[in-house]
């Protein structure tokens, strides 16, 4: 652990002290705002931890993949393999999902990204329609849920009056391309985008085509009121490569698995999301936010063990109110509202034929299996801000919810049945305070319990019933943290250092090729610390330095775990890294030019339980240059070129946690990354 103190302190040490006599005349750093849904709209007032990705962030690479982004957040770890599947552990939470992201809860706008699954899928929201994210460690957050990882919650792009178009080509076949207009008035507003993305991929079985149409803006705005609408359609065909072994890996990075190569495996589906929201001010100190939703998905997915086909309809209501109050001296900011979510899954698996089809793919056969699904979620969720004095604050919050669904099993007819199951209410409390000597100086200090749901698997037997011994996770989370302005607003800092337990650990038991049953098997223990930096330094009237740095150093491990025979507590716990460090830095001109390099170092990943198997670390070094200017009045152009994995680093992007093997072969646990590759991108604007 010494040598990552020792970098640690070498990059904190070099940003204080990188200035020079003009610090006065520096570009000050802005104050970051967060969503309107905080009762703080300031990041230095919020007490909790909280990664902000702006919107030059998300396109500081090649405008196609948001893990760069998101690997910049201290304490979260986003792995993504051939742009198909990824999961995305917030301090440890979530390392253990097989396939995808959960116990975590996502919102574009006021729209769940999260569905009945557990499940959250960012990728269909393209990024040139993101304003800002925002990563909510832990959970603090009582209006969005109370999830253990936290929330992640997408604000959609801003309304300007503009029209674009964009293109960009890279390696192995990438192609995206953009087209946007834009419209903004007194009392509406309109975004419509359409964007399409390929790439041949470069591993075997890896081709990849997306593409989206999203329309968003306001309607009816008024002083105290507006309408707000949104709605993104999806459709996706990728290929699936899937994982391979360690020989294949240090040999064959290139090769997909023999079976999924074969039988030409892919997933495909079509997505709509959609909602409307209206934001109400009720008086000088009351206002309203009511939003309705769906959310539906039809994804068609043949594999080499049997064709999956899902169909999933999601809807609900989400109202919420702010208000102020003042008692004497001491003021008071509070928010209330209820939430509703109804999940409708219908999904059936068939046979697999493509061994009997002449090497052309998939080809369906009889029925295996066939259920239906509905889950009703119930939240309700309170949040107080006092205000103790100009220096103190105090805030708490409660979440509670409500879950029950419903499963019927149609095929097979010998195990037809239909059966009603709920889990007990879960009460999640939480509570603050900050301490705010001056304007440039935060320390905060935060207790809070969070919940996350089985997933429709890891509620079933391996008969296909529901199993009523399985709870919902728990645990409970104690956090410190402070966040600093230094050298006249230049240099922004933050340092948090969390713990949090885990209790009736959801473990995945494989029992099949392809089939989980879920059991809860016993505790983990999450601890560590997180700090990050950004400094920005004036060199002249010409030249500007932007840097940042975000570390974590991590102790994730199984507390007590004891899985059927195998006792693994005080092991490491599986498929995260214990530390994690990010850093760029980027040389800013006045007249447009930039040139820019980020670095991303993973420590070793536990690949199983017993952790007799792990991946090797590695060092990812990306570059990008480019140069904004304007053609002529109201009409600019960006043009940028880069260059990703500079140095060629042979990594693992993803791992599948306690890969299994059968007959003769080793576990497939390894999901190679890619290797250096080049893009390049033109945009055109014009604002009218």
């Amino acid at each position: 652990m010494k040598k990552y103190y020792l970098l640690f302190i070498i990059l904190f040490t070099s940003n204080l002290f990188a200035q020079n006599d003009s610090i006065q005349k520096t570009k000050t750093l802005n104050e970051v705002f967060i969503s309107s849904f905080h009762i703080n709209d300031s990041l230095q007032n919020a007490p909790a931890s909280i990664g902000i990705i702006s919107k030059k962030e998300l396109q500081a690479n090649n405008n196609t993949d948001i893990s760069t982004a998101i690997n910049r957040i201290s304490g979260v770890y986003m792995q993504s393999a051939n742009l198909t599947t990824n999961r995305i552990s917030i301090r440890g939470i979530g390392a253990r999902t097989p396939y995808g992201t959960n116990k975590i809860r996502a919102f574009y706008g006021n729209i769940p990204l999260t569905s009945g699954n557990s499940e959250t899928t960012i990728d269909d929201i393209d990024l040139e329609n993101i304003n800002q994210v925002e990563i909510i460690k832990g959970p603090l957050s009582s209006i969005y849920g109370a999830g253990l990882g936290g929330a992640i919650l997408i604000s959609p792009k801003k309304s300007e009056n503009t029209a674009s178009i964009s293109t960009t080509h890279g390696s192995f076949g990438l192609v995206k391309n953009t087209v946007s207009l834009g419209l903004d008035s007194e009392t509406s507003s309109l975004n419509l985008s359409y964007h399409n993305l390929e790439t041949d991929g470069w591993r075997d079985n890896s081709s990849y085509n997306r593409e989206g149409i999203t329309l968003a803006g306001e309607l009816f705005r008024k002083k105290n009121s507006k309408l707000t609408y949104f709605s993104n359609y999806t459709y996706l065909k990728a290929f699936i490569p899937s994982s391979i072994n360690k020989e294949a890996f240090d040999n064959d990075p290139e090769a997909g698995a023999p079976t999924w190569v074969a039988s030409k495996g892919f997933k495909e589906y079509k997505s709509v999301l959609g909602g409307l929201a209206y934001d109400f001010k009720i008086s000088d100190k009351i206002t309203s936010a009511t939003s309705v939703f769906v959310n539906y998905k039809d994804n068609n997915e043949p594999r080499p063990f049997d064709i999956l086909r899902q169909y999933t309809f999601a809807s609900g209501a989400r109202t919420q109110f702010n208000g102020a109050i003042s008692v004497g001296k001491t003021k008071a900011l509070w928010n209330l509202g209820l939430e509703y979510f109804r999940d409708n899954y219908a999904g059936k698996t068939l046979e697999n034929l493509y061994q009997e089809n002449n090497g052309n793919g998939s080809l369906e056969g009889n029925k295996l299996t066939e259920t239906n699904q509905e889950r009703d979620f119930y939240n309700a969720f309170a949040q107080l801000q006092i205000l103790l004095s100009k220096k103190f604050e105090l805030q708490a919050g409660l979440n509670f919810n409500k879950t029950q669904f419903n499963l019927e099993t149609l095929f097979p007819i010998e195990n037809a049945s239909s059966e009603n199951y709920s889990y007990d209410a879960i009460w999640s409390p939480q509570i603050s305070f900050l301490f705010k000597p001056n304007h440039f100086q935060t320390v905060y200090f935060s207790a809070s319990r969070g919940f996350s749901l089985p997933t429709i698997e890891e509620t079933l037997t391996e008969n296909g019933t529901i199993n009523p011994n399985i709870k919902p996770e728990n645990g409970y989370n104690f956090e410190i943290g402070g966040k600093f302005y230094f050298l006249n607003r230049n240099l922004y800092t933050e340092i948090s250092a969390y713990r949090m337990q885990i209790n009736d650990l959801l473990v995945a038991q494989r029992v099949g090729d392809d089939q989980y049953v879920g059991i809860n098997a016993g505790e983990t223990l999450h601890q560590g610390i997180e700090f990050s930096a950004n400094y920005n330094l004036t060199l002249n009237k010409i030249f500007a330095l932007n840097t940042f740095i975000s570390t974590s150093i991590g102790k994730y491990e199984f507390k007590e775990f004891i899985d059927k025979e195998n006792n693994f507590s005080r092991n490491k716990l599986t498929g995260v890294p214990s530390n994690k460090v990010n850093a760029g830095i980027a040389l800013n001109t006045d007249f447009g030019f930039y040139l820019a390099a980020d670095y991303q170092f993973a420590d070793e990943i536990p690949l199983n339980d017993a952790n007799s198997a792990t991946s090797d670390a590695y060092k990812i070094t990306n570059l990008k240059t480019g140069c904004r200017f304007q053609i002529f009045k109201n009409f600019t152009s960006h043009i940028s070129t880069g260059v990703n994995n500079l140095f060629d680093e042979k990594y693992a992007s993803m791992v599948l946690v306690n890969a299994t093997a059968f007959g003769n072969a080793s576990p497939r646990y390894y999901y190679p990354g890619l290797p250096v590759n080049f893009y390049g991108n033109i945009s055109f604007a014009y604002s009218f």
